[in-house]
This record gives C-alpha cells, structure tokens and sequence, in this order.
C-alpha cells in the first residue's frame, strides 16, 4: 500500500454499489465497512476472469479573529494579511470458462461479490478474500526502465497469474511473460508512445490524458489489473464502463511514461469525484499524490458542483486528504482581507472541496469555536504567518494543478454526438 511505504499516496474506497457488478473496487476494512485510504485508491476494474488478451501518490500566540456564522453553512473569513484519439482496436473480452474448478468458482464469486455490507456471512467472505489474496502470485513487473517490486495479488488471467516476473508496456500496458517478446514489442511493434484518450493537460514535463472506460475498455482493465498489485483489499470488477480514468505521465523525447491513474465515476449520487487513484512506486514521494488529488478538485470546480473522494476513508486516506484540505483552505484565509464575510458554501465553490470536508477540516485545526449563541470560525493571525512562513521555506514545494494548463470542458457541457476513440492494445501475450 502505497502510504506504508511513506508516499503521498494511499487507498480511497468506494461506496456499495447500488448497480452490483458498476467497477468498483471493494474496500479496505474498515470494521465492518470498507476503509480505504486517500491518495490511492479503487475505482473502475477487471474481472479475475481471463480475458482473450487483455491489453495490457495554531496554536501560536497572537491575535485572532471571531466571525459570526450560522450553523454549517456561514464562516467569516480570518483577520489577516495531444494527443488525437487512438484508432480503435475492437478486442472482445472472451467470458469466465465455464469449466473452472471449484476453487476458481470460489474465487469468481468472491472477487465479483463487492462489498460485503450487511452480509450475515461477512466474517466467511473476509477469511476467504484473506486465504485468496494474501500470498502474492507475481514477485515482480518490468515496465520501462523500471523493476519495480509487487505488493499484492492481482487475478491477471492463466497463465500470467503465476510469475516470478511479468513485462508490462508501459505504453499500452500489454502484458507479457517472456522477455524475448516484451523486447521485441517495445523495439518496434507497439506504435504507441502515450496513454489514449484526449491529452488535457500539459505544465512542463506533466501530461494528463482523460481516457472514456467504454471506450478504452481494454487499456483501462489493464491498468486496473496493474494498479491492484500496489493496491492491498481490492476487488477487481469487469466492468470499466461507468468511470473516466485520468492517466498522469512524464513526458521526455521518449514519449509519455505513465505515473500514475484516478478515475472518476460518471454519474455520482453522492458527487464523489474520486474513486480511485494510485501513484506508481517508481514514482512515489516525487509530489505526485497531491497533485492527483487537486486535479480532481480543478475538474470539480469546473463543473461548478464540490466533490469528495468516495467514502469511507481509511486512516490513511484520511490524513492525506486532511493535509491537502487544510493547505487549501489556510492559503485562501491568508489572502483574504480581514474584514471580509465569506461563507462556507464560497469556500466550497472556490475550492471545489465539499463542506462537510470544509467543517470537518476546520474542527481539526480548533477553528471552529462556540461563542455567544453560534458557531464560529476562529482564524489566529499568528498561526496563518507562521503556517505561510513555512511553506515559503520549504526547499520541496506542493506539487499542486494549475488550472491554466488545464483545457477541459465538463462532460455535461460537451455537445451530445462523436464518435469516442478506441483503446489500444491487444491481450496478454507470451
């Protein structure tokens, strides 16, 4: 898991689906409830089954200031200072064989049952997910210039299931088990040198490609399968096509190298904006799980409608999510002007962050005081200098999207019709 190994990045879990089989990972336990963890985390996904050839991260002394607010919806602001799209490669998913095994059987069921919310069986359906996945079955994968060890099992179709070592293009993400092959694709048979789907953001050497689950089915399975070996509790589904993915990559005379993913479901009752996001080990503690996490709120705030990652959090999601809500909101208390009234609904349209996140942020900080009657928001002068006065002094700046570089227009705006690019790759192969 990626925040064990001190990233920027954890595990963020979803909701039960009210859909069934709707792509979502199941989540990390959190109890009885799926946990997961914020930074990295499940969200569209892959059958265990085979496929034919699935393509393959204030307490200072000073003044202060009190605003009146009305109960959790007011707040006064502190005192105080290319990519085309792809050809189509229309590759059908072959169905789970029908003369599985029985332990297969068991494993289907399983991985396809989601979450276990309200199950009577629940304590059974966890030692079993326990016994399946709690042994590795690839030591490793190659991708790139990389060697980059696994953490977890993930159900990759037979026989790439059981490996000490699977090459991955880091291109089109196919899967192979012998390197005579992954180095005669990477010389010369793949033609491609950047995720599909339609670039929508470009700042120096960072790209960002937006890529439909319906229609890069293929690539997005894949890079599912390949996400669920950094990825602990995880329930892998087959199907894609309810969520965006966002693939970061760096970008040099190479081509674009894939960093790391979130998706995002298309429709959200609960206007979650993340379901899933993961920054690769190689690519971890550079900056990059902040960066994913605001991306998503930059797209949030162009849709006009405040988002939140899909709960519940796990602990570590928690904290991650935490140190970015509070940089945000401490950056924008400083540059506003003391005798300015803003309202907590403000805030959450010019950040994009929900306002039960807004509140819950503010409570951990003290912010949030009792005073003649009401609740108000209590900004120390003292806590704001020094908390900005650390920021500057950091030799490692935050990572943050910078929503000029972004050229993209919410889906609901977009004129209905046009053709959607193709996924590209084709199966595993040996």
């Amino acid at each position: 898991h990626n925040y064990h190994h001190g990233g920027a990045e954890g595990e963020v879990t979803g909701r039960r689906s009210r859909r069934g089989s709707d792509g979502k990972f199941a989540r990390k336990n959190s109890s009885r409830n799926g946990g997961g963890g914020a930074g990295t985390a499940g969200g569209g996904d892959v059958s265990p089954r085979q496929q034919q050839g699935d393509a393959n991260d204030g307490k200072g002394k000073g003044k202060g200031a009190l605003t009146n607010t009305s109960t959790a919806t007011t707040t006064a602001a502190a005192a105080a200072d290319h990519n085309q799209p792809q050809q189509q490669h229309q590759q059908q998913i072959v169905p789970a064989s029908s003369n599985n095994n029985g332990s297969n059987n068991n494993s289907d069921n399983l991985l396809r049952g989601g979450n276990w919310h309200g199950n009577s069986d629940l304590a059974e359906l966890e030692a079993e997910h326990h016994e399946i996945t709690k042994v590795k079955n690839i030591s490793k994968i190659i991708m790139g210039r990389y060697t980059v060890e696994a953490w977890y099992y993930s159900p990759f179709p037979h026989p790439y299931n059981q490996l000490d070592s699977l090459y991955i293009c880091e291109y089109c993400l196919k899967y192979m088990r012998k390197p005579k092959f992954y180095l005669k694709h990477c010389s010369g048979e793949c033609p491609h040198r950047c995720p599909p789907g339609n670039e929508i953001y470009r700042e120096n050497n960072i790209s960002v490609y937006e890529l439909d689950g319906k229609d890069h089915r293929v690539y997005c399975q894949n890079l599912c399968l390949l996400a669920k070996l950094f990825l602990d509790h995880k329930t892998l589904y087959y199907d894609v096509d309810p969520f965006y993915f966002y693939v970061i990559t760096e970008v040099d005379e190479e081509g674009a190298h894939i960093v790391g993913y979130f998706s995002k479901e298309k429709v959200s009752a609960e206007e979650y904006n993340l379901a899933c996001i993961l920054t690769f080990p190689q690519y971890q503690k550079c900056g990059y799980g902040k960066f994913i996490i605001s991306l998503s709120y930059e797209l949030s705030k162009r849709e006009g409608k405040p988002g939140s990652p899909e709960k519940p959090l796990s602990d570590l999601g928690k904290i991650s999510y935490r140190s970015y809500w509070t940089h945000v909101l401490l950056t924008l208390f400083a540059e506003q002007k003391g005798d300015e009234n803003i309202q907590i609904k403000d805030i959450s349209l010019m950040t994009g962050i929900k306002t039960e996140d807004i509140i819950s942020t503010l409570q951990s900080l003290n912010m949030i005081r009792f005073w003649k009657g009401q609740h108000v928001v209590f900004v120390m002068q003292d806590f704001l200098k020094k908390y900005m006065s650390e920021q500057k002094r950091k030799k490692k700046k935050l990572r943050l999207c910078d929503g000029k570089y972004l050229s993209w227009v919410p889906h609901a705006e977009r004129k209905k019709g046009g053709a959607g690019s193709g996924g590209v790759g084709a199966g595993g192969s040996d």
